[in-house]
């Protein structure tokens, strides 16, 4: 299927709001028990969530693509890394020297002379999440009110599966049938957790078992990439697979079964031919700046409310601000530096992965 015969940019899109729609809550709230996802689904997943795991589930179709067409594996880590980085970076400086002086409760020349801002931007920026707080700066008083922007985790979980890809490919194992094993795995990490008691044990076992708990969903991209020119995706699948997905919910396995269900129906409409493409990167892909913007721009709206505010009051005012900020983002930031891709231009207007992220 030719890059803009598909649906990927609006799946995207909506995976980004909806991670937006589901921190509201927390944000508002400090908790997500009355989250829309969470109460049809009895306390099992919320929406953001999906929206995540469909953001790694394209990734793992997109990313797959990008190691056949560029097997050269600095050009591929190249890719990858313009990516993610630039993006993160700009948007990390934003968080640590534009919000972070406008709330802290410190003089500015107290904050800026902490070295908690420039670790936040560097370490963040390198996939390290160990500084996340800035001095001085509570948005709100609940669990969340701490947190500068609670959507990074992903992102070295994401980068993570670049390099299992590259490794992979290396190793002439970039299969349908590695990719239906690690799939297999995916899934009995979430069934059994058996990664989790490991993390204990120090950063590395806890990025293994965060890759555990995901490379499920990303695998079940690189299967369907691996099947494309097969039936594989057929409407009638897509009914079984809806039924499946509903059916999970009862046997409260639903975010054990959605590497297989939810992630097959993503794909299916974001590659349906007979569905109309929605032209939902008329204004830039803005997806991934979505993703890395709405939290912090959620803890401004709830800061600005006196530490208060209900949360569709923080979805409805920070949506169209944190899509201002993925604009620009787009245009200043990441398209001209995905224009330094090996392929250039045609590289960033083609394919692009799935924003890494919450």
């Amino acid at each position: 299927m030719p890059p803009r015969q598909n649906n990927f940019d609006a799946l995207r899109l909506v995976a980004a709001i909806s991670v937006i729609f589901s921190h509201s809550f927390l944000i508002a709230e400090g908790t997500q028990n009355r989250e829309w996802l969470i109460l049809l689904t009895g306390n099992q997943c919320i929406l953001g969530l999906t929206g995540v795991f469909i953001f790694f589930a394209i990734s793992g179709f997109l990313v797959t693509q990008s190691f056949e067409q560029t097997p050269h594996p600095l050009h591929y880590l190249a890719k990858r890394a313009l990516r993610i980085f630039p993006g993160l970076f700009a948007a990390t400086l934003v968080s640590a020297f534009v919000l972070g002086p406008l709330v802290t409760t410190l003089p500015l020349g107290t904050y800026l002379s902490r070295p908690e801002p420039y670790e936040y931007v560097v370490g963040n920026t390198l996939l390290d999440q160990t500084v996340h707080q800035l001095p001085g700066i509570s948005f709100a008083d609940n669990p969340a009110g701490l947190e500068i922007n609670g959507s990074l985790w992903t992102l070295r979980l994401e980068f993570t599966m670049y390099l299992m890809v590259l490794v992979l490919g290396l190793l002439r194992l970039l299969t349908v049938r590695v990719a239906f094993l690690l799939l297999a795995f995916g899934i009995a990490c979430l069934y059994f957790e058996m990664l989790y008691p490991l993390e204990k044990w120090g950063w590395f076992f806890e990025l293994l078992s965060g890759w555990g708990w995901l490379v499920g969903f990303f695998a079940a991209g690189m299967a369907l990439y691996k099947l494309r020119h097969t039936r594989i995706l057929d409407g009638r699948i897509a009914l079984l697979a809806l039924a499946g997905l509903v059916f999970s919910v009862p046997l409260r396995q639903f975010i054990t079964l959605f590497p297989v269900f939810g992630c097959y129906l993503a794909l299916w409409l974001a590659l349906n031919p007979r569905l109309p493409v929605i032209p939902a990167a008329r204004f830039g892909d803005l997806s991934y700046g979505l993703y890395i913007y709405g939290w912090p721009v959620e803890q401004a709206v709830i800061w600005l409310g006196g530490g208060h505010a209900a949360w569709w009051q923080v979805f409805s005012t920070a949506l169209p601000v944190a899509a201002a900020l993925a604009f620009m983002s787009w245009h200043i930031v990441e398209r001209p530096m995905l224009r330094l891709k090996p392929g250039g231009r045609r590289a960033a207007a083609g394919y692009a992965p799935a924003p890494q992220r919450a």
